[in-house]
């Protein structure tokens, strides 16, 4: 590459760090969706920082920087919102949904203070604090239109069979947003989700409660290692969580042996690229930089292969792996 094409590249990256705190700085704060809402006529900035409770001043440069990076349109000191920047920031039911993304990237870097120390001693950081949680929470919205939208569209005798109703697991269940989306999908069905941290077990069960659900969803805290819970389950999830586990191979034959006969294991993530073209992608990117903050935490994203191995080592049958649209690869096992 030319020297003057890369330095282009290199500024453009440099450009994009900018833009990513723009970007959460507008999801987070309601910039965006105050500015959606006000449709056509826009939003001044004075209307913007009042309907939002910031500083006006501060909304001011905001704006103005939302307008160099292309996120807003400013005419006359009036901005408003095109429709497709809305749908992928804000629409949360579309698979294209990428706000999630930018809030969990800007607030999982606030902890890279400590990235040197890791790589000088090679000790991951023992803990994360619980803002860290709740923005993963933020990118499991995606996930879980991913999961409706491109999944179970690939499985329509897996929908049939919810339909009529059964036991759901939800396996390292984060804030419950899976749950509550699979209870209202499927009324006839009852679910349980366990999980290890305790914020983001308030935070589902206050999530489950808001949205009435108390009767048909229950969440367990266990420890990190425990994999699965006694009992038969029609269906065993795991949404974006397997990776993290200390032993995957032990938690996917403890979640086999709970199923009943025609019942469904399923695994959904984001996977390591397996040739160096994919990895050169924008997608590529992108996970190269969620593959960092996960080694941080001594964990780290897997290629194909090490979930077949996964499987294989727990005396699996071999899972059908499906490459869905978004990048994300759900593996599916029924068990006859």
């Amino acid at each position: 590459m030319r020297l003057d094409d890369r330095f282009d590249d290199l500024i453009a990256a440099l450009g994009g760090f900018y833009r990513t705190w723009l970007v959460f700085l507008g999801v987070d704060l309601g910039f965006f969706r105050a500015i959606r809402a006000a449709g056509e006529g826009g939003l001044r900035v004075e209307e913007l920082a009042l309907r939002t409770s910031t500083h006006p001043r501060a909304v001011e440069t905001w704006a103005w920087a939302a307008e160099a990076h292309g996120l807003v349109q400013a005419d006359d000191g009036v901005m408003t919102l095109d429709p497709e920047t809305a749908l992928i920031l804000l629409d949360e039911q579309r698979s294209e949904f990428l706000g999630g993304q930018f809030v969990h990237s800007v607030v999982a870097t606030l902890d890279w203070d400590r990235m040197i120390d890791f790589f000088r001693t090679g000790v991951p950081v023992p803990a994360r604090p619980d803002r860290y949680r709740s923005a993963i929470e933020q990118v499991t919205r995606q996930d879980i239109a991913v999961f409706f939208t491109e999944g179970l569209a690939a499985m329509p005798n897996l929908v049939a069979r919810l339909v009529t109703g059964g036991r759901v697991l939800d396996v390292h269940c984060g804030g419950g947003r899976w749950l509550v989306a699979m209870a209202q999908r499927f009324p006839a069905l009852d679910l349980v989700g366990i999980e290890a941290e305790p914020d983001s077990i308030s935070r589902a069960r206050e999530l489950i409660e808001d949205a009435g659900l108390s009767a048909r969803i229950r969440i367990e805290q266990v420890s990190r290692d425990e994999v699965t819970r006694p009992g038969r389950f029609d269906l065993v999830y795991y949404q974006y969580a397997l990776h993290f586990l200390p032993d995957p191979t032990a938690s996917l034959r403890a979640s086999w042996d709970a199923l009943d006969p025609g019942g469904s294991l399923l695994v959904l993530d984001w996977l390591l690229p397996t040739d160096s073209g994919e990895m050169r992608t924008i997608h590529g990117e992108l996970i190269a930089g969620v593959h960092l903050d996960e080694v941080f935490m001594g964990a780290g994203l897997r290629d194909v292969a090490a979930y077949r191995d996964w499987f294989a080592a727990a005396g699996l049958p071999e899972p059908t792996v499906m490459e869905l649209p978004s990048g994300a690869t759900l593996f599916a096992l029924e068990r006859r």
